[in-house]
């Protein structure tokens, strides 16, 4: 298949996504089962409710754009006549599809995915992959979703904790391989935000409740920061309280806050505490303050290995800077950990 074709048929499938940005009630019957499949997620994980799973379906469907797609692959030189390789990637479960950019980098490198999924995400996927191969059937024989051990393969992609990476490194290091382990996203602020600016910020922050290795789980602020203007703009997202799963998180954690007589700021649905950490647990958020710029540029630098993306309304002055409310818009390029995974994959 050429890749010329390959890219028609992925445009073709983020069209068909498109439609799920709002509810859909056609009666076509493709349309239609994706349509259920959205709405029951969250009765097999409790995360993946309506709004998060629209969300990463818009997001893909926005990707899959042909123009995008064509200006992507015009930075590599793909071999039409190159044998495929068989690429294992397994899955993290944390968002929904958040495995997609790898699922499609094997498949428009030319190569086979047999992918693994995570127990917390093993259905949409599959779901995406059907309407693939029914727009394209030659991508049947490249496409196997593996449910035991991955056997008989030539390279691995997978994405886990720091503790799963050590054992995918044991298993599979004898393969050329991308091993991802934890990373965290973060926001520097100015203190001369607009109210606009931080609201937007509260996407970064509560976008699937927090569980995306973009979503932000520290802000680095001025010296003398006032954090009622923060909570002011952020004070549209209060309605997350009413998710069970997240409540709990932000009650158990308040506890612990309490009991150990941390200093914190609370403002209902979600709790600051100074901390040098990134990582942090749902509902929480770590900030640290900064005298200068050139100090948080400096630590940031340091800290590289730790941070998947950098937030900031002078995102132009750091590695992996974004606009606000726009850290869970990656474009295809914008490779995870840094990593340019479909030049791997080309060079297999």
């Amino acid at each position: 298949m050429k890749t010329a074709e390959k890219i028609k048929a992925f445009s073709e499938l983020g069209e068909f996504l498109n439609a799920f940005k709002s509810v859909n009630y056609s009666t076509d019957e493709a349309i239609s089962s994706f349509e259920n499949l959205i709405l029951d997620s969250a009765h097999f994980n409790g995360w993946f409710i309506e709004d998060s799973v629209r969300c990463a379906v818009s997001g893909i469907s926005s990707m899959l754009e042909k123009s995008k797609l064509e200006k992507w692959i015009a930075n590599y030189n793909f071999l039409e006549t190159k044998s495929p390789k068989r690429v294992g990637v397994i899955m993290a479960g944390n968002i929904p599809m958040v495995g997609f950019h790898d699922f499609l980098c094997v498949l428009i490198s030319g190569n086979s995915c047999l992918a693994k999924l995570s127990s917390q995400d093993n259905r949409l996927l599959k779901a995406v992959a059907e309407k693939l191969v029914a727009i394209e059937p030659r991508f049947k024989e490249q496409i196997i979703f593996e449910e035991g051990k991955l056997e008989n393969i030539d390279a691995v992609i997978a994405t886990g904790s720091n503790n799963t990476s050590r054992y995918f490194e044991y298993y599979f290091g004898k393969y050329p391989n991308v091993i991802r382990k934890n990373r965290n996203s973060v926001a520097v602020l100015t203190g001369e935000e607009t109210h606009e600016q931080l609201a937007l910020l509260g996407d970064d922050l509560f976008m699937y409740f927090g569980l995306g290795c973009r979503n932000v789980s520290k802000l680095y602020v001025p010296e003398g920061y006032d954090f009622g203007i923060f909570f002011n703009a952020i004070e549209s997202r209060k309605k997350i309280v009413f998710h069970s799963k997240y409540v709990n998180n932000y009650d158990y954690n308040k506890a612990i806050l309490l009991v150990n007589k941390f200093q914190h700021f609370d403002n209902g649905f979600l709790l600051l505490k100074e901390d040098d950490a990134l990582t942090t647990p749902v509902s929480r958020l770590n900030y640290g303050f900064y005298k200068s710029r050139n100090e948080v540029k400096q630590e940031l630098e340091l800290r590289k290995d730790e941070i998947q993306c950098v937030v900031s309304a002078k995102q132009e002055e750091f590695n992996g800077g974004v606009s606000f409310g726009q850290s869970q818009s990656p474009e295809l390029w914008d490779y995870a950990d840094g990593v340019d995974t479909m030049k791997f994959l080309l060079t297999l």
